[in-house]
Parts: C-alpha cells; structure tokens; sequence
C-alpha cells in the first residue's frame, strides 16, 4: 500500500508535527505501508528517496517555518497522489488544500492528523485581537476543514472530546504517535554534564520541546522560584527554539534566575537529546493546550520521572498515574512536587522504572500498526 502524507512542515522544522509524521514514516514500513511525503524546502536538504520539497518563502514573524509556493504544491501533490492509495493531510494550511484537492481529483480517500488545539494558542500570536472572536474562528475553522475528510486521526480523547464539541462529525480515531523507543533507551547523562559545565550532584529539571507562549514555561519559571528557596543549586534546562525565547530570557534575568536557568537551543534528536534526558533528574511540563505531549513518553522511556499538570492530550498519558505526579494547576504544588522527587530517591527510582515499563505500551511499531489497519478500512471503502 503506498499512502501520500502532506504537510506544511516537516524537519528541519522542529515540532511535533514533525516528529510525528517520521516516526510514523519509518514505522509504517514494517507494516507494509510506503510512505510518500511531500513538504517544504526549508535550505539546502539532501535529496532523501520517497521526500518530494517544495520551495517557498520564508513566514513573516515566524523565520522558522516556510510558505511553500501553492503553484508548484498542489502540481506536486497532483502528481504524486496519481500513484498512491490514499491521501493522508498533516497540517491544516496550503497542504489540506492541495491535499483534498488531489485526493477527490484522483477518487482517493482523504483524512487527517489534527495536531494542534489552534483555538488555545491563537491570541498569543494575535493579541490585538478579541480573543473570543479568534476561537470561534478557529472553531468554525476546524470544523469546516475536518467535515471535508474521510476521517480524522486525533492523539488523544481529549482532542475527540473538543473537536465533538465544534461540530466535527466526520469519524474520528483516537491513534497517539508511538515513541521510538530504540532511539530513547540510553544516553551519557555524564558527558552532557561535563560539556555543558554542569556538576554531577546538582539537581536538574529538564523541559523539551518548541519554546513558545503555549507551552506555559513561565509557569514553570515561577515553580522554580519557590523550589529554589529550599534547593539553591537547583538547576531548569530549556531546549528548543521558538518565539517566546527572548522574552523567557528577560523574564529569568529579571527574576533573578540567571544562575538557574540555561537556554540550550535546539538538540540533535539521535545524539544530543537521549544524552540530555540522560543528564536531568526530573522532567517538568506546564502546557495547558498540548494535544498529546510525546516528550513526555521519550522522557518516561529514558527512565527519567516526570512532573506534569494533566491538561488536555496528556491526561491520556498522565492518568494512570504512572512514572509521574501531576500536581493540581498551581505554582506552588507544582514546586512541592519537584521538592518531594528530588529530596527522595527511593521515589525517583520507584517512578523511573514504572515510567520506562509504561513507555513500552507506547511503541511506535504498535501505533502504527493500528494506523496501517484505518488506512486499509478507508481504502477498501473506496
């Protein structure tokens, strides 16, 4: 079976659309499923088999993303969808369109991926603007889009729940991305120390992913004020990129953290980050609007506990309650639940090794399995 993914970003970008659409691409393989992509040219990439790029223009106000050129995206995906199965739409921009216009041209069935809660995050971005009347947008938005499909995929119950509620009445199938869990079995968390000048003994949290408003990273900027009057030493890693960096940067000069907090930039996912998970003691996450939260199974898989407010697409992940507390959404619980990992060390390894065992029912071998199976039920009904 050969299926054609769209989107509108793809790595070098990185995000969790991004991680998402490899990790499936490689896994689908096993099962029978080859994979055609079609996205951006973000620079220079090498010439990868089975990658179509397409060039574009940089996004204003965004310099990490690109705006393919619709012309030449929607021939591509013309001509590429003429020797596939089914059409499989990642990101809901110019590649839906080019997407569903390819697929209905060709009598392919069409779904997709809903990634991102745009009615959460949208009066970051616009903040001139009532942010009432943005979330109806993006609700009348969402629902137009998803009711033009076939199917839509979504990474949690939660994200099922929401788009119910906006109106979307196509099927919709609850399929998390799975963790690769070869790439996040062990790392050098003593190497990471000793490059980036960090004591052996010091205690350290760690937050991964795209540093923007979203993420709530202020939040934890604010726990770690209060975990830090009894921990001195305590130490927050932040890797990633993204449009709220700067003002983070300011925000911990401000508050005084400056010998707290260290800004690492991006990590290279094979090499740099399982040395990074490798490296902390806890793993800290504040998003309110994520639609599943992957870094928190790449954390558990590395056996590093976890501190999470259960919001959204991580309660799927976060409620049983394994290899991880979830303290109610405040500061100062959120403090107090740190303080209680990193002061008892019976409880650090009991949550390390529930949280590797629970990662393993995550794999992505296993998800995508479930996602070669929609995909022939959708094909054969066609």
């Amino acid at each position: 079976m050969r299926v054609l993914m769209v989107s509108d970003v793809y790595f070098p970008r990185v995000n969790g659309v991004s991680t998402s659409i490899e990790t499936f691409r490689r896994s689908l393989a096993d099962q029978g499923v080859e994979v055609r992509l079609v996205a951006p040219r973000y620079g220079d990439e090498a010439e990868v088999p089975g990658i179509r790029r397409i060039p574009g223009w940089r996004v204003p106000r965004d310099p990490e993303d690109r705006l393919a050129s619709w012309p030449r995206l929607r021939a591509a995906v013309l001509e590429e969808a003429a020797a596939c199965d089914l059409v499989h739409i990642q990101t809901p921009f110019l590649a839906h369109y080019a997407g569903l216009h390819a697929a209905r041209k060709h009598g392919l069935p069409v779904l997709a991926t809903y990634h991102t809660l745009f009615e959460e995050y949208l009066h970051h971005y616009a903040p001139l603007l009532p942010a009432e009347w943005l979330k109806a947008l993006a609700r009348r938005f969402s629902r137009s889009q998803c009711n033009a499909l076939d199917a839509v995929v979504v990474p949690s119950s939660a994200m099922r729940d929401r788009l119910g509620s906006y109106g979307v009445t196509a099927p919709m199938h609850v399929l998390p991305t799975g963790i690769p869990l070869d790439r996040f079995a062990v790392g050098d968390g003593a190497a990471f120390r000793k490059w980036h000048g960090i004591a052996p003994q010091r205690p350290a949290l760690l937050f991964v992913g795209r540093v923007a408003f979203e993420k709530n990273i202020d939040f934890l900027l604010d726990a770690l004020a209060i975990a830090r009057q009894r921990l001195p030493e305590l130490l927050l890693l932040v890797t990633g990129e993204g449009p709220a960096l700067e003002a983070l940067r300011q925000r911990v000069q401000a508050m005084g953290l400056a010998n707290n907090v260290r800004f690492l930039g991006y990590l290279d996912r094979v090499r740099e980050l399982p040395d990074c998970y490798a490296a902390a003691d806890v793993f800290v996450f504040a998003s309110r609007t994520e639609t599943q939260g992957l870094v928190l199974l790449e954390a558990m898989a590395m056996g590093l506990p976890v501190v999470a407010l259960a919001a959204m697409g991580t309660c799927d992940i976060l409620a049983p309650g394994r290899g991880c507390l979830t303290p109610d959404d405040d500061v100062s619980a959120f403090a107090q639940a740190i303080l209680t990992l990193l002061e008892d060390a019976k409880l650090r390894r009991r949550l390390a090794d529930e949280a590797r065992a629970y990662a393993r029912e995550w794999a992505d071998d296993r998800l995508a399995g479930r996602l070669a199976e929609l995909y022939r039920g959708l094909a054969a009904r066609s």
